[in-house]
């Protein structure tokens, strides 16, 4: 329900500023239809009214108007290049997890050693470094001067003879994607491997795990089977955010890489003033964030079963001693161990 509340707020802040407030972006080039009231019908009537036009046209239709510079759907300008960029932030979330997680689980193992301040050195240098450097830099050392991987392009995953690249297939596809999935996840990475550590650090604290190695558990079980599951509540509440977030922050990527993906459609767009396309993208970034907030809403349940679908997670409440024939219900303590 609160998903549903979300977007709604969404779709009505974006009608209030694409609508209601007034706008000067003008297209150089091509002034057909800039007026997104005549697009979406909500030209007459009172603005409830125009609102309802909207979300009929946006929810019920799926209908994003016109893009001005192609004079085809916005639907159909996004379906072209949503592909490239779920490529790009699927795998390089795929890569930044890859670092992140062994860098985080080695420093919390040794803490405060030359290991563990090594790997924190390393995780600096990625929160500090930004993207755009980041891809030159690689583009540089790996495309021009070692020549190892492509600057720029992209291959379709599946075979298309009508490539304007002139490839296709998974294999080069992948071999086009790999400077722009450690350029995109470098910063990520630095900053999971960061939370991890900390996270791994406050759980191999508590008492159950010091019962659990009292029992005769190896480091390597109680890590697997106790501390890391716990540790990853935090991780998995910031990749529900970072996940799309990332699909704005790719337009760095995509830039510096030549990706015809959302990022450069746009970038392209508010250079040209195609003020439909930057809505339809927008509007799609914002409800990608609100699904996947639901959706790690729901793997809490799967993760931590003290978190039920009540939604009260650590404070649910679970049977207590009987105390005058009745049994008493006690809250859970926030640290006690899932097994």
């Amino acid at each position: 329900m609160w998903a549903i509340l979300l977007a709604f707020v969404v779709a009505l802040i974006t009608f209030v500023v694409f609508f209601v407030l007034p706008s000067s972006i003008h297209n150089p080039t091509n002034d057909r239809g800039l007026d997104l009231h005549a697009q979406f019908d909500a030209k007459g009537g009172s603005t409830p009214a125009q609102f309802v036009h909207f979300l009929r046209h946006v929810v019920v239709h799926g209908d994003l108007g016109e893009s001005t510079a192609a004079a085809i759907p916005v639907t159909e300008v996004v379906r072209q290049r949503l592909p490239v960029t779920i490529s790009l932030v699927l795998g390089g979330v795929l890569v930044w997890l890859l670092i992140a997680f062994p860098i985080g689980i080695l420093s919390a193992l040794h803490p405060r050693s030359f290991l563990d301040k090594g790997l924190m050195a390393f995780v600096l240098f990625g929160v500090s470094a930004h993207s755009v450097w980041v891809s030159l830099l690689l583009s540089y050392i790996f495309g021009v001067k070692l020549h190892v991987f492509p600057i720029a392009g992209y291959c379709d995953f599946h075979t298309n003879p009508n490539n304007e690249q002139g490839c296709s297939g998974a294999g080069p596809w992948a071999y086009h994607m790999v400077l722009p999935w450690v350029a995109f996840s470098l910063v990520f990475a630095a900053l999971y491997a960061r939370m991890i550590r900390a996270s791994l650090l406050e759980v191999l604290e508590e008492d159950y795990i010091r019962t659990a190695r009292a029992k005769g558990a190896s480091n390597a079980r109680v890590v697997r089977s106790h501390a890391l599951r716990n540790a990853m509540l935090p991780v998995v509440t910031m990749l529900g955010m970072d996940v799309g977030i990332a699909f704005g922050g790719a337009i760095f990527i995509e830039s510096v890489f030549d990706l015809p993906g959302i990022g450069q459609l746009f970038f392209t767009s508010i250079r040209f003033g195609d003020v439909p396309v930057i809505m339809g993208i927008e509007l799609l970034i914002a409800f990608a964030v609100v699904v996947l907030n639901l959706l790690v809403d729901v793997l809490y349940a799967v993760i931590d079963p003290r978190v039920g679908a009540s939604g009260e997670g650590s404070a649910s409440l679970v049977p207590g001693p009987t105390r005058g024939g009745r049994r008493r219900r006690v809250r859970a303590p926030a640290t006690e161990s899932a097994t």
